[in-house]
């Protein structure tokens, strides 16, 4: 017999009579129900009170709905869940599946369709959280990259220099003038002056006059 004891249920169910419904059918199975919630507000508290196995979020619940429960939980407090619903849409699928739900229940529930269904939600959760610790990763590694990028930029813009001569070291180790490296290497044209200091010591003369 499998141990579904372990698995701890949390019911999101607003009609009392069918939250007992499933709790009695739950408890049959052999799970363990630690929490009934009657709307989303209190099923996305409870979830991060109880830390529950598994969510069994109602779709249609007065206040928050269960698909905007299901993608807060998803957000704050990670939990498989399974959407249960008194109808079966493509369109409520697709909008369950995008909240965080792994799987979905139509009302009345049998045995044979919620081992099967509770099941698949939490495979898929653990598939889900793979990808999302994947994807932190990724995103972690990228930020790595491009902060290593800048460095290399930062340190190809350096220009050796001699603090003594003023020389420039080219790309393949060769000391340069100043003027010639500039010349090389970019549209620049010189036109040779002197500034004042140099005149001044040069041409002290030319400087007074």
């Amino acid at each position: 017999m499998k141990n579904y004891h372990k698995i701890k249920i949390l019911i999101a169910e607003d009609d009392y009579l069918v939250s007992m419904m499933i709790k009695g059918l739950l408890e049959q199975i052999g799970y363990t129900v630690i929490g009934e919630a009657v709307n989303g507000e209190e099923a996305v508290e409870m979830t991060e009170s109880l830390k529950p196995s598994i969510v069994l979020m109602d779709v249609r619940m007065p206040g928050m709905n269960g698909i905007e429960a299901t993608k807060l939980i998803y957000e704050r407090c990670p939990t498989p869940v399974v959407m249960l619903t008194a109808y079966e849409s493509s369109e409520l699928i697709e909008q369950a599946t995008e909240a965080g739900a792994g799987a979905y229940l139509t009302k009345p529930l049998n045995m044979q369709e919620v081992t099967r269904s509770i099941s698949i939600a939490m495979a898929r959760f653990e598939d889900m959280m793979t990808v999302r610790h994947l994807n932190k990763e990724l995103e972690t590694r990228n930020e790595e990259l491009e902060v290593a990028l800048a460095k290399v930029n930062a340190l190809s813009n350096l220009l050796p220099i001699c603090a003594s001569c003023k020389k420039i070291r080219d790309d393949d180790g060769y000391w340069q003038e100043v003027e010639k490296y500039i010349q090389e290497h970019t549209d620049i044209k010189f036109s040779h002056g002197f500034c004042p200091d140099c005149l001044a010591r040069l041409y002290p003369n030319v400087d007074k006059e």
